[in-house]
């Protein structure tokens, strides 16, 4: 079941409702099931927030609603734009626990990269998310909250309905399949014309491959796939995503097949593809993930990585980049190199850390692993010059 939050206050957050469940609260109160279809233009599409302000709702019904509902976005502790037109949020959702959400300008597009999770339930070696722990799952009514919130900042649609967001990705903080049903809720209201309008080509789920889950979100709802792919084999994907020692990659790719086969339409899942310097970059990872993908329709967006302390990771030259890129083109797959946006403001892929009360130990392991580091790195800067010179690099 999916979790509506009901604050403090007792009033249930309508942010956090479907089209559906919006109907049959107004039959709850009486109200005719048209009503719900009035409030969720308000919003959803407006962004109103005060009941008051709806002025097609009688004096009764604002008065009634005000007595049991709210509309209540989480809390925008602080707002960045970048030089290239990037906008980070970061939203309080209380008790110590923060998420970040961004847009992303491009053209006529505009994307909004959502969070589906206080920290990360998993440990990708190379994600600075992961590195925080993991809290807790958000709520429906904290995803919408946060393309609300987005929406908002625009100011509200003039009436022949243009939108400054038109892409929706679920990639911000956390799995989204391990929220399962708060995030197919939460994409439901998305897709709904009396919520967001969003197609479905432009709704995408982005997994690091929680693959029984994936077969059911094709059984639920229809939108676009990505998949967290980063290595072309099973041994070094262990490494950067270790959710593939239980899923490797052969269910993985089944996982995806079946995504293309069960939907009518032409499909493709997008593979995206983080790039590190001298780990999964070379030649023989292209020539690798062209095996890998060879019955898999798909794209492939490659990201090179954006630093974050204490890594233990560097982004590619260009011109490796490229030569990647050249090798999976050549193959006949067609490849994108993603532009680095917003990381001067943290809001670039994979830098998106938020506050996490971490329950998993996760945060004060690693950061044990960089203090045990630097006391290393200082060690080695006292050994004298003579013994130095001894220790050879192969």
């Amino acid at each position: 079941m999916n979790q509506v939050s009901q604050k403090s206050t007792n009033k249930i957050n309508l942010l956090g409702l479907t089209r559906q469940q919006m109907e049959d609260f107004f039959e709850s109160l009486g109200e005719k099931r048209f009503r719900a279809h009035q409030i969720m233009k308000w919003v959803h599409f407006f962004g109103v927030d005060d009941f008051e302000a709806m002025t097609n709702i009688g004096k009764g019904l604002r008065g009634k609603l005000a007595e049991v509902a709210e509309i209540k976005g989480p809390a925008v502790e602080l707002e960045h734009f970048s030089n290239d037109g990037t906008r980070k949020w970061v939203v309080d959702l209380g008790q110590g626990n923060k998420v970040e959400t961004v847009f992303i300008p491009d053209g006529k597009r505009g994307t909004l990269c959502v969070s589906s999770q206080v920290g990360c339930a998993l440990d990708c070696s190379f994600c600075s998310t992961g590195k925080q722990g993991f809290q807790r799952d958000l709520s429906v009514d904290e995803i919408i909250g946060q393309l609300w919130i987005a929406q908002r900042s625009f100011g509200a649609p003039e009436n022949h309905g243009i939108r400054n967001i038109t892409n929706i990705v679920m990639m911000g903080m956390g799995e989204p399949l391990l929220n399962f049903e708060n995030v197919v809720t939460a994409m439901e209201i998305m897709k709904d014309d009396l919520g967001y309008g969003v197609a479905k080509k432009r709704l995408t789920l982005s997994t690091s491959g929680v693959v029984p889950k994936m077969y059911e979100l094709y059984d639920r709802i229809d939108v676009a796939l990505a998949v967290s792919l980063h290595a072309p084999n099973d041994e070094l994907r262990d490494q950067l995503v270790p959710i593939n020692k239980k899923y490797p990659l052969s269910a993985l790719m089944a996982a995806c097949r079946r995504y293309v086969d069960q939907f009518p339409d032409t499909r493709r899942v997008t593979m995206e593809y983080v790039l590190m310097d001298g780990v999964n970059d070379k030649y023989e990872h292209a020539e690798q993930l062209v095996a890998l993908l060879q019955d898999v329709p798909s794209k492939i967006n490659l990201i090179p990585f954006n630093p974050f302390p204490s890594s233990g990771y560097k982004r590619p030259n260009g011109m490796r980049i490229k030569a990647f890129q050249d090798r999976l083109i050549k193959a006949g797959f067609v490849t994108t190199i993603r532009t680095t946006r917003g990381d001067d403001i943290d809001a670039a892929c994979g830098q998106l850390v938020g506050q996490v009360q971490d329950r998993t130990r996760r945060a004060a392991q690693w950061q044990a692993k960089i203090a045990e580091k630097a006391a290393n790195s200082q060690k080695g800067k006292q050994i004298p010059v003579q013994q130095v010179s001894v220790h050879k690099q192969s």
